[in-house]
């Protein structure tokens, strides 16, 4: 994955936890923002430190749109995004190369 690329991504405090909607175009740097709770705020009050979903798009305003939208949706709409791409709710920033949360 390039360093830099428009994302709409879901953090979660674990499986089925609170779910946080996000956008960004440094997705590997943002998660680790999540994880070291740099910022004051949502993610860091529900502890929102897993990538359980995210999605690349060709744009900052496209993944913007999706990010409003997704914020939109009902709960178990967003589980289901996230099932059917990781039915485990496995931490997906392993795969970007950051270590496993402890």
């Amino acid at each position: 994955m390039r360093e830099r690329l428009p994302c709409v991504y879901m953090m979660a405090s674990g499986h089925l936890g609170t779910l946080y909607v996000g956008v960004t175009s440094n997705l590997v740097g943002r998660v680790m923002q999540h994880r070291e709770e740099t910022f004051d705020g949502f993610t860091r009050r529900y502890g929102c430190k897993m990538l359980v979903w995210y999605d690349v798009g060709e744009t900052m305003e496209t993944v913007i749109a999706r990010e409003k939208a997704i914020k939109k949706w009902p709960r178990d709409w967003k589980c289901n995004l996230i099932e059917r791409g990781n039915p485990e709710w496995n931490d997906l920033a392993v795969g970007l190369g950051l270590e496993r949360l402890s």
